[in-house]
């Protein structure tokens, strides 16, 4: 069986924005659902992992496009919390691809200035993953190029109680007024807190639903 081709990650060709294309008017943070990749390669008769491996190579492309496009955030839809009932040697997979990502990609992170962070409840994670989650971080938790979030083990509505319970967790203390709880207030809590919300959400196996992601910070986006 040959291996599929995948994107290349040579941006020689590709760093420029394409022709016609208006910096002014490019999206400030782009969210995307990587879903598809397993469809994809079923119907060239590839097992499903091969899939995710190409899903892996287009991803470090696309970053690597907004970094040099001037996109300042890209937040991707990497495992869901629905993602566990998938079958056993899948989800093996997908967290040993996770791990392998990490360490051979890490350093070009860094050298890119890419800032990257884990949204999710990481505790669930392989401990492995989770000190190599912790280790990416803080490396480049001082670089001043693209953040690049990462939703791990991540769910929009478990998201949203989360950050409810903190507030009433807050109120109940007597720290927080709960009349003076707002938008604002309750974006806070998010685990996207530090980020602008998303202009442009891009799902890439062409349906047209956010299936629990980014259900507060979507709002407004272009999809």
């Amino acid at each position: 069986m040959t291996r599929p081709s995948v994107i290349s990650t040579d941006l020689s060709r590709v760093c420029k924005s394409p022709k016609g294309l208006d910096p002014q008017r490019l999206p400030m943070h782009v969210a995307v659902i990587m879903d598809g990749n397993g469809r994809w390669a079923e119907a060239r008769g590839l097992p499903r992992m091969m899939g995710h491996r190409a899903g892996v190579e287009a991803l470090k492309t696309t970053l690597r496009l907004c970094s040099k496009w001037g996109i300042k955030a890209l937040t991707v839809y990497a495992f869901s919390t629905e993602n566990w009932s998938r079958p056993g040697d899948e989800v093996s997979f997908l967290m040993t691809l996770f791990e392998r990502v990490l360490q051979r990609e890490l350093e070009s992170l860094q050298r890119e200035k890419v800032k990257i962070n884990f949204l999710g409840e990481l505790k669930a994670l392989p401990k492995r993953l989770q000190v190599l989650i912790k280790e990416a971080t803080e490396i480049t938790s001082s670089n001043n190029g693209i953040h690049f979030n990462v939703c791990t083990n991540y769910g929009g509505r478990r998201e949203i109680v989360l950050a409810a319970q903190r507030l009433a967790e807050r109120s109940m203390k007597g720290e927080l007024d709960p009349s003076n709880i707002d938008e604002n207030t309750f974006a806070a809590e998010l685990f996207t807190a530090s980020e602008v919300d998303p202009d442009l959400l891009i799902r890439t196996s062409g349906e047209k639903r956010i299936s629990n992601f980014l259900l507060w910070q979507l709002a407004y986006s272009e999809i």
